[in-house]
């Protein structure tokens, strides 16, 4: 009976090392890392951080129309938020469409065309941030 006490313990910790040695050892991928690290940034840029501290409202009914953005600038609404990481996300895809045109020189149609979607996208994330910002600035 000692032995199979004893034979299990020392099994027992030969897997926990094992398995300690496997966990502390591994490496995530580069790929799943920079995608995080990129959704937490548009997560903070956006106001994420902001939404959770605060908790406003997600719109507002007022005047007989929802207020999806907040008339002012000291503040936003959780649909604020949700735009901006949206538009955000957009700009961020473009601008990850240009870096991929440059892999492409043997093919230089499909760079083309990479480059022009990329350029287009960041164009679009831009000029929609600074609509929006107007808006907020205006009251309206």
């Amino acid at each position: 009976m000692a032995r199979r006490i004893k034979k299990a313990a020392t099994s027992a910790s030969f897997s926990l090392n094992k398995m300690y040695r496997r966990l502390s050892t591994a490496r995530p991928s580069t790929l799943i890392v920079s995608i995080a690290a990129i959704a937490i940034a548009i997560f903070f840029f956006g106001g994420g951080l902001y939404d959770i501290i605060v908790q406003p409202y997600p719109a507002v009914y007022y005047g007989g129309s929802f207020l999806f953005l907040y008339p002012g600038i000291s503040d936003q609404f959780v649909s604020d938020s949700i735009v901006s990481m949206m538009l955000f996300g957009l700009g961020t895809v473009g601008l990850m469409s240009i870096y991929q045109s440059t892999k492409y020189a043997y093919k230089p149609r499909q760079a083309y065309l990479m480059f022009l979607m990329g350029l287009i996208f960041v164009i679009i994330a831009y000029v929609l941030l600074e609509v929006t910002i107007q808006l907020k600035i205006s009251g309206k």
